[in-house]
């Protein structure tokens, strides 16, 4: 491990939070007490993704008691990666680990995440053995999300059961911060930046308070941006289809020439119809994964910021 500098926290534990008011004492009382038979330095930093219910009132009330408990405020809700990318900014340790607010990834990990790292890993996943309390929906999505997600040439290593709760070292944190991607997903950025990885099993927990606030459309948003940041088999489909269906309509053409050739023409319009609009169709779909490729570039290209803070709390390195 590396030489503790005074005053510098070592390990910085980040955490994206959104109507986590309940959640956030029981998470504050068990990392101090898994934090407390480390020997390290620590810091919990808290990013507030505009929650509408008391959850920064209640981080305020924590840094009076506790300074290396630090809060940020976003100044609308940017999404769960916007706040994991505003978080590992201002973390300040040679490491963070990050994790979620519901308890559902238990504190208790942390050690094993670290003597992990210890042994030569940069980053560090936390992979997931059970889902306790998961619904069949969620667990059917998770599924088909991840191994879709393995498809991909890049990510093809990526764990099955997928990870959000990880360990990055000071070099990945940098070199992850490089990155100004907007429509993109923070875990699998990180998994497909390479360096020296390892993982640890551990179960996932029922959520201790409130409701998730991962609803259908922002697990759609999920797919389109991983899918569309990294692969181009969408466009390089786009190009199959159009081959497929232009040979089919040659085909046709000759069948109908040959038919009416030998006294045997095509009658009514069904045929017709069905082509038309069998062609419109796939003429509308691959219009619309274009478009979902050119907007994303669009939103790039405008170099908007990522997320935008409200208010900060005992935000300076302690």
């Amino acid at each position: 491990m590396n030489t503790l500098i005074s005053g510098v926290p070592h390990v910085s534990i980040v955490t994206p939070a959104f109507n986590e008011s309940e959640n956030l004492q029981p998470m504050y009382d068990r990392l101090v007490a898994v934090m407390a038979g480390l020997d390290v330095v620590w810091e919990w930093v808290v990013v507030d993704d505009h929650s509408s219910d008391d959850s920064f009132a209640r981080l305020t009330d924590m840094v009076l008691r506790d300074r290396r408990v630090r809060g940020i405020r976003l100044s609308r809700n940017f999404g769960s990666h916007a706040a994991i990318h505003c978080g590992l900014e201002h973390a300040a340790g040679m490491c963070a680990i990050v994790m979620a607010s519901d308890l559902q990834d238990p504190p208790e990990t942390i050690p094993h995440l670290l003597a992990k790292w210890r042994e030569g890993c940069q980053i560090v996943w936390a992979v997931r053995n059970k889902r306790e309390g998961e619904t069949k929906s969620v667990l059917a999505f998770s599924r088909i999300y991840y191994a879709l997600m393995r498809g991909l040439n890049s990510l093809r290593h990526l764990p099955p059961n997928g990870s959000d709760f990880w360990l990055m070292d000071r070099v990945t944190i940098d070199a992850y911060l490089q990155f100004r991607e907007v429509h993109v997903s923070a875990m699998l950025l990180i998994f497909w930046m390479g360096f020296q990885q390892g993982s640890i099993t551990y179960d996932k927990q029922v959520r201790l308070h409130g409701r998730s606030g991962w609803t259908f459309g922002r697990k759609f948003k999920l797919v389109v941006d991983s899918v569309t940041s990294f692969t181009h088999f969408p466009i390089r489909l786009m190009s199959y289809l159009g081959i497929f269906v232009a040979t089919l309509g040659f085909l046709y053409a000759i069948l109908v020439i040959v038919n009416g050739f030998f006294g045997n023409p095509v009658h009514g319009w069904s045929s017709l119809m069905v082509v038309t609009l069998i062609l419109g169709g796939l003429q509308m779909g691959m219009l619309g994964i274009l478009g979902e490729y050119l907007w994303r570039s669009h939103d790039e290209i405008r170099r908007r910021p990522r997320f935008l803070i409200e208010r900060r709390t005992n935000t300076e390195i302690q």
